[in-house]
């Protein structure tokens, strides 16, 4: 069973070191105005008197587009 908790170790390190990387570069997007992610058009933004409502749509195809084009890279061999 060793085996299988050092697999684990190193998946649960890629995973941290991924969700780090995904937040520096949302960091780093959010100082180039040129960037506009999470305001593409096709995302649903909604604002009345008392209340906002906002669906990033297009953003999160664009993302799952992604991530799916890595993750595919990454499960080629």
């Amino acid at each position: 069973m060793p085996d299988g908790l050092g697999t684990i170790g190193r998946y649960l390190i890629l995973l941290g070191a991924a969700i780090i990387a995904i937040g520096v570069l949302l960091l780093l997007a959010g100082r180039f105005p040129g960037l506009r992610i999470g305001r593409l058009p096709g995302d649903i933004y909604i604002e009345r008197d008392g209340w906002r409502f906002y669906f990033p749509l297009m953003t999160s195809i664009l993302l799952s587009i992604i991530l799916s084009f890595i993750l595919w890279l990454f499960s080629r061999k």
